[in-house]
């Protein structure tokens, strides 16, 4: 699943601090940390729709 990079001024990213891989947003919200890639992708797009 693709993460998108910006929506409505938006600009999500990915950070990994040692095993873990949280999604971060330009608006200063932050995903909680997953061992998951494709979950921290879910929480982006889920903040993103949100």
């Amino acid at each position: 699943m693709p993460l998108p990079s910006q929506s409505a001024g938006h600009s999500i990213s990915t950070s990994e601090r040692g095993s873990f891989c949280l999604a971060v947003c330009s608006c200063g919200w932050r995903g909680p940390a997953r061992r998951s890639r494709d979950l921290a992708r879910k929480d982006a797009n889920a903040h993103l729709a949100g």
